[in-house]
This record gives C-alpha cells, structure tokens and sequence, in this order.
C-alpha cells in the first residue's frame, strides 16, 4: 500500500483514515509544490479504492474505473476545430505515468513531443469526462478520477468540471493534483476537501536515495539538501547534471556581464533566453531564485545552510559577496516578476532584458 510513495505518510493516514470512518468526500484536492508525491499519493489511494477489482489491470494503470485527465497540447496533424483531450496522448501518458509517479510537465511536455508549448486542459476535455463518468463502473464499486494540473484549465472547461463536482456521478471520487490552487477556480476549490501535502524531510529523501539508489551517506546528504523536499529534484540531480549545468553557465554569464555593464552582450545573452521554450525559461528563473539565495547565505557565513553543488560553490567564493541586505529583495522581486511574465506569454526577449539591465544597478548596491 502507498509502495511508490516517498514519505508523506501523515497525508496518508489522512485519506485511509477518511474512508475507514466513511467519511471520504467526493472530491479531495492535493496540494504542493512539485516533486513532493502528489500524483504518486493520488495513484496510490485510487488502487486501495479499486483494490480486489481488476488488480492486474490496476498494476498497469489500465484499470477501466481510473480515468486521467492531464494538459494536452494542439498538434500539427490535428484539425483547427479539434478541441485536444486526454485520450489523444493516452499512450505517452501510460509510458509516462508507468516510468515513474514523479514527474514534471517538461517530462511530459517532452513525452508529447510540444516543449514549447503551453500545455492546457480543454473544453473538449470535460466533455469526454462527463460521458465517461456517465457509464456504470464496470467492477461495481468505485469510479475514480485523477485530474492532474487542474489549474490549467482553461474557463469554459473549468465551469463544465465544476458542474460535474456539484452534482458527481454516483460511487465517484474526484482527485485533484493541485501545484497553484490560487489559479483555480474559487468556485471550484470551494467544492473539494484540500489537503496539503508538503514538502519531503531531507532526512527521509536521504534515506530513500541510500536504500533504492545505493548512494553513499556523503553523497546522499548533499543530494538531499540539495532537493528542497522535492523527491523529483533529487532524483533529477542524481540521474542528470546537464541542465543545471547549462542554467549555472547562464546565470554566470548574466553576472559578469551586468558587472561589467557590456550592454550589447547582456543583449546577446537574452535572446539566448528569449530562444528556450517558455518552460525551461521558468525553470531556469526558478534555478536564479535559488543561487540567489544560498549566496545570499554564503555572503554572511552560514555555509551550513548553504545547499550548492560545489562548482556552484565555487562560483559563490567570489560572487557570494555582491549579493547581500541592500539587494536580495530587489533580485527576488525582479525574477519573481520574470516568472509571471513569461507565464502570462509575454516577449521572452524584452522580459529578459530588462532583467538583465536592472542586475546592472542591482548588483552594485551595497
């Protein structure tokens, strides 16, 4: 029971607790930051409320009572009236989903093959749901559906899905796996039982990484710290460097060059930015938020809360010293900023420019 979930076990009780007493709603939403066994938790309850139906097929995700829906994007082959639903990736969401309960929407957006896309949750979507729920389980108990990344769906599907919370099909049990709840619907948030799942002890993911990974306690530990509770993060910075790499070189860059005030190159260095797809683009103001702050840490000689690899560390024995009181909230409000314009489809290319033109003043303030 909960085999692929890591830690959380409070939020697990919880939903075993709600249907021992029969007090299950009919609609839950879980809520956290990524990373932190959201989905994992949400597949994992849905196979106790199956469980004795079909539980080979519910080994497989292929259970006909578990129904998911997911963000979807438009692709080239598809007609300009075509509305994308669910069923039209049902196979790269099955190779996602059985891969690993921990994942991103860049794995899937990958997985679709659109990475630079936004991908949304569409009106023919909640169509497809309301007749699917529509029909007699087939095992004769529960019907459970997982909505994944509710907050991406668009408005016509959001007031379809929130008719179907307020009159659920009969034996149904909604899941919602919620990152930003305050994009929902008010309307709709007010419909569910939320629970809030959050982020991962460090000790339990280093624990995990020695158990399931084979790492050594050295090892383990930084990879741990260096997760945020995230069990996706820390396996991300065990199985690949390469992006991190890239973000650390960028971030680099920005800082020598708005040093240097080389106004032309800091140019240069946004249209490079402005040419990643709009999710590695947030990723990586995500990434500048937290070297940001561990030099921020590093500067006033609190190393042991400093969560750096060490070329990263590096870096910060002679960068650490130009971040400090007078700037850090000025820097965290300018990537913050960033992170909601690019989310909102402004242009990459004047959303980071005027970045890095303010980093020239911002980094001189002492």
């Amino acid at each position: 029971m909960f085999e692929q979930v890591i830690g959380q076990h409070d939020v697990q009780e919880r939903l075993l607790q709600l249907l021992r007493e029969e007090r299950l709603p009919h609609a839950l939403m879980l809520c956290g930051p990524q990373g932190v066994g959201k989905m994992a938790l949400a597949v994992e309850f849905a196979k106790v409320l199956l469980a004795g139906r079909g539980q080979a097929m519910l080994d497989k995700l292929e259970h006909p009572d578990l129904h998911f829906t997911y963000p979807t994007i438009k692709l080239p082959s598809m007609s300009a009236e075509h509305k994308p639903v669910s069923d039209d990736f049902a196979n790269q969401w099955h190779q996602l989903v059985m891969s690993s309960l921990y994942f991103s929407m860049t794995d899937w957006l990958e997985q679709m093959g659109g990475e630079n896309q936004q991908a949304i949750i569409t009106a023919g979507e909640s169509d497809a749901l309301i007749r699917k729920l529509s029909l007699k389980s087939s095992q004769g108990g529960y019907k459970v559906s997982i909505i994944w990344l509710p907050e991406r769906m668009n408005i016509e599907c959001a007031n379809k899905i929130l008719k179907l919370l307020e009159e659920p099909p009969s034996q149904t049990v909604f899941i919602l796996v919620c990152e930003e709840p305050e994009k929902l619907l008010e309307t709709i948030s007010s419909r569910v039982q939320r629970i809030d799942v959050k982020r991962i002890d460090s000790a339990i993911i280093a624990e995990a990484l020695k158990m399931q990974r084979g790492l050594s306690e050295d090892m383990a530990q930084r990879i741990s710290r260096m997760a945020n509770g995230s069990w996706y993060q820390a396996l991300e910075l065990l199985n690949t460097d390469t992006e991190n790499e890239l973000f650390l070189d960028m971030f680099q860059l920005l800082m020598r060059l708005a040093y240097q005030r080389k106004i032309k190159d800091l140019k240069q260095w946004s249209e490079r930015m402005a040419n990643m797809g709009r999710e590695c683009q947030k990723r990586f103001l995500t990434y500048f938020l937290r070297l940001i702050r561990e030099n921020f840490m590093y500067n006033f000689q609190q190393e042991e809360l400093c969560y750096m690899s060490q070329r990263e560390e590096e870096f910060a024995r002679n960068f650490a010293r130009f971040i400090n009181e007078a700037n850090i909230l000025p820097i965290t409000e300018l990537a913050n900023r960033a992170i909601r314009d690019i989310g909102q489809n402004a242009n990459a290319k004047i959303v980071f420019y005027d970045m890095a033109l303010q980093m020239i003043v911002l980094l001189i303030q002492k």
